[in-house]
């Protein structure tokens, strides 16, 4: 805790102060005080004697005392209550002229500590005297004073906006971190961008003269990173080491903190996960009271191996019942992290949820609404009591979106006119993001509503159009590049792309000066995401990074390379820009977490770029031995996604390098992938296939679902002797199709063995690609279909690509059509 006693050796010096004094009888008892009775019992023997400096002694001591304990074992109720804790109380407000700046900031701190109202009169005047003295105060009463007002939640007052005008012209003065990094999280609501660069460089400064041991001080730094929602991966670097260093000394709750904080800012580091992964599975033992076994729940369960989730839950089963409503909220959102299918834990938690829902505001409502939904916890008496909740709640929310959200998950016949009346109400004041996730609720609700399955109803669409109307009208007066992508950061669905991404782009472009080193990652990671080739901004893009790649941190060289590989675009400096990228991150490789490293040359081997020292610290076994670890502790999807892209990243780097020697180790991985898998067939390809069975002379001469080697799946293949005849398989194809597409292979199949061609014969594959394969602005193929086309012609084939719009086009609208359009792609 910060400043501990100072106002106690304050109030020593002054009594002490000079020659000889007299005794101070009052003091000296309350100094030998060693519990809270033995205060109270000076106190209410000593009424008429208490100066200001006794009162302050007293209330310091009644807050140390507590303090010093666990949480459970603090009884602060108790204190409040007895007689003589109103005796200070009165005594300290009626004292208030006389205190000192040190002495009245910390005792208001000791007063809000000791769980006082904000609305109470000596809090108020308190707050009120410190208000008139604010621009005299010290930087370290400045930053106590600071975290006073947030624990009155007055963290968007004009008071804090006085402290964070202080801050801001006395930034150079601070140099001590603790008080910063106070002062960094109470003033974060009210930053601006020139702040929040000044105070990060400020934090970064005093972390290098900091003591590494005190592992609070960087924990509240990455605090008011993730308050402001703000990547700064230099500093967070900086704060993970010192946290790094700690691991022996940290306990499970402060690794639960530190692990949300990273999660919120989407910040993952394998050093830290691995180490924290390991300290938390030490401290299962002794984590036996429900307060530090819910944090250590909630941060080790999803990271850990199913024999160690088993034995958490199984204590969780244990320990349900002493829960509080917060921990059954938090385990309840653990729970639905791993997706455990423990009925009996699941039944525990929701018992303890459903006996304090009186106790629950309305976003932790939403909050238990979805994890049980996503649990598909069956329970429909607490799902419906729980809508009821909400219901009223959002009748009155001003911020509904979180709200619809959830809502629209649960079944419901028709949806009450005073939700859609109260949603309509404040739709003007929602941001984009905000709009987006009321379309998602909209849409859900026209489809669930069965009286007007066939007839949208004019509720549905009078929303939707206000959702339109508002979309537009705020991307028309946009004017900051950088407030638009955080806006943007999660949008999507057919909603956005259908009625706002023409006027995205639209907007986006008219900003492209804006567009600057700092906000490049952003913009071309939401370029890829949102699958839209825009040659003016990925120009834009491309010289700005080739012009500040110094100054971009060469871990987001991977988002910002991402649309330039994926979307297949080569600016006029597509050339500086792999070459200064690329020199960017490798003399930090060993600095990546193994799972970016895989992805960043995947991407780079899709644009067909192999980095040699790359691609040799990703086959070595130190790297895959720690990649191995890393996996064990990411989620099932990102874990199945670096796995897939390992394995095509082998493969390409067999087919395209073969003199960095590096093996295929890949072949049982595609044999389990393609054994687990169940393809499907569509009703285009099956036409295709008959069709091709016609144009090449029956149905033996082409062969569907065809495993390559290194198990490329092409759809069709065939063969031409040098005079461009078909050749007949005599093995029958493995493939079976059901009535409903579904493939079946024998699993035979898989063992990649090809017939040999006569002499000057070829093999043929045939690709039909789906829209997937293009961007979605235009009939742009991406990148992958490339290099997919690359790898097949090495493997020997000559390659027949088929886009659906060609297929589909009017031109194609018969069965001699679709036969002579065959005939010229394989017989050309």
């Amino acid at each position: 805790m910060m400043f501990r006693l100072r106002s106690v050796n304050s109030c020593l010096r002054r009594l002490l102060h000079g020659g000889a004094v007299t005794r101070d009888q009052v003091l000296e008892q309350l100094q030998v005080c060693s519990a809270e009775n033995h205060v109270f019992d000076v106190v209410g023997k000593n009424k008429a004697k208490l100066t200001v400096d006794h009162v302050n002694y007293a209330v310091q001591l009644l807050w140390k005392f507590q303090r010093d304990r666990p949480d459970m074992l603090r009884t602060v109720d108790l204190i409040k209550s007895h007689q003589q804790f109103q005796t200070l109380r009165v005594l300290a407000e009626n004292k208030i002229d006389l205190m000192d700046d040190f002495m009245l900031i910390d005792i208001l701190y000791a007063f809000l500590r000791l769980n006082m109202e904000p609305h109470d009169s000596l809090i108020q005047q308190l707050v009120s005297e410190a208000w008139l003295r604010i621009d005299r105060f010290p930087m370290a009463s400045l930053s106590k004073f600071a975290v006073c007002l947030n624990d009155q939640h007055l963290q968007h007052s004009p008071l804090m906006g006085r402290i964070t005008s202080i801050v801001n012209e006395r930034l150079p003065t601070i140099d001590d971190a603790r008080i910063l990094a106070a002062l960094m999280i109470s003033v974060s609501s009210l930053v601006s961008p020139q702040l929040r660069d000044a105070l990060i460089s400020r934090a970064d400064h005093l972390l290098h003269t900091t003591d590494p041991s005190n592992y609070n001080i960087p924990r509240r730094m990455v605090q008011f990173l993730r308050n402001i929602k703000y990547i700064h991966r230099p500093l967070l670097e900086r704060c993970n080491e010192i946290f790094l260093r700690n691991i022996p000394t940290l306990d499970a709750v402060n690794l639960s903190i530190i692990l949300g904080l990273y999660q919120s800012l989407q910040f993952k580091n394998c050093d830290f996960r691995l180490a924290a992964k390991q300290r938390l599975t030490e401290l299962i033992d002794s984590s036996i009271d429900p307060f530090s076994f819910t944090k250590l729940f909630v941060a080790l369960a999803p990271m850990a191996t199913p024999e160690i989730r088993e034995r958490l839950e199984n204590t969780a089963l244990l320990l349900a019942d002493e829960l509080n409503a917060q921990q059954a909220l938090a385990v309840a959102e653990a729970l639905e992290e791993i997706q455990s299918r423990n009925l009996s834990l699941m039944n525990k938690i929701a018992s303890v949820i459903q006996r304090n829902l009186h106790l629950y505001k309305s976003v932790e409502v939403a909050r238990i609404t979805q994890a049980l939904f996503l649990l598909q916890y069956q329970n429909p008496e607490l799902f419906a009591t729980l809508r009821n909740i909400l219901i009223k709640f959002l009748e009155h929310s001003v911020f509904p979106y979180e709200l619809t959200r959830v809502l629209s998950m649960l079944p419901c016949p028709r949806l009450e006119e005073a939700v859609v009346s109260r949603v309509d109400a404040v739709v003007e004041q929602c941001n984009l993001s905000e709009l987006n996730t009321i379309s998602f609720a909209v849409a859900k609700w026209v489809r669930n509503d069965q009286s007007y399955r066939h007839n949208t109803h004019s509720k549905y669409v009078r929303l939707l159009q206000t959702l339109n109307r508002c979309g537009h009208e705020r991307l028309q007066t946009a004017n900051r590049l950088d407030l638009l992508l955080d806006e943007l950061k999660y949008v999507s669905g057919e909603w956005f792309e259908e009625m706002l991404l023409d006027e995205t782009m639209i907007t986006l472009q008219r900003m492209i000066d804006q567009i600057n080193w700092t906000n490049v990652p952003k913009l071309a990671f939401f370029l890829n995401r949102i699958n839209h080739l825009s040659p003016p901004l990925m120009d834009r893009i491309a010289s700005v990074t080739v012009e500040h790649i110094h100054k971009i941190h060469y871990s987001e060289t991977y988002a910002t390379l991402l649309p330039f590989s994926v979307l297949n675009y080569d600016p006029p400096q597509v050339d500086e820009l792999y070459d200064a990228c690329i020199k960017r991150f490798t003399p930090h490789l060993s600095s990546f977490d193994p799972h970016l490293l895989v992805l960043l040359a995947y991407s780079l081997a899709v644009a067909d770029h192999f980095p040699e020292e790359l691609i040799r610290v990703i086959f070595s076994i130190d790297f895959l031995g720690k990649l191995d670890s890393q996996l064990e502790t990411l989620s099932n999807a990102l874990n199945m996604r670096t796995r897939l892209r390992l394995m095509e990243l082998n493969r390409a780097v067999s087919l395209e390098c073969p003199e960095y020697q590096v093996p295929w180790f890949h072949e049982r991985y595609c044999q389990q992938l393609h054994r687990k898998g169940s393809g499907s067939v569509s009703p285009v390809q099956q036409q295709i296939h008959k069709l091709l069975g016609e144009v090449l002379g029956g149905i033996n001469c082409v062969q569907m679902a065809v495993f390559t080697p290194y198990f490329y799946t092409i759809d069709f293949e065939c063969k031409l002797d040098k005079h461009l005849k078909p050749l007949s398989y005599i093995e029958p194809s493995t493939l079976q199709i059901s009535d409903r597409g579904k493939v079946h292979w024998d699993t035979s199949s898989l063992e990649n063995i090809r017939d040999e061609l006569p002499t000057g014969a070829q093999r043929v594959a045939v690709d039909f690609l789906d829209s997937k394969y293009f961007c979605k602005n235009t009939h742009h193929m991406k990148g992958e279909a490339l290099m997919r086309k690359r790898h097949l012609e090495i493997l020997g084939y000559r390659v027949v690509q088929i886009p659906h719009f060609e297929w589909n086009s009017m031109e194609l609208s018969t069965q001699d059509a679709w036969k002579e359009y065959l005939k010229k792609k394989i017989f050309r």
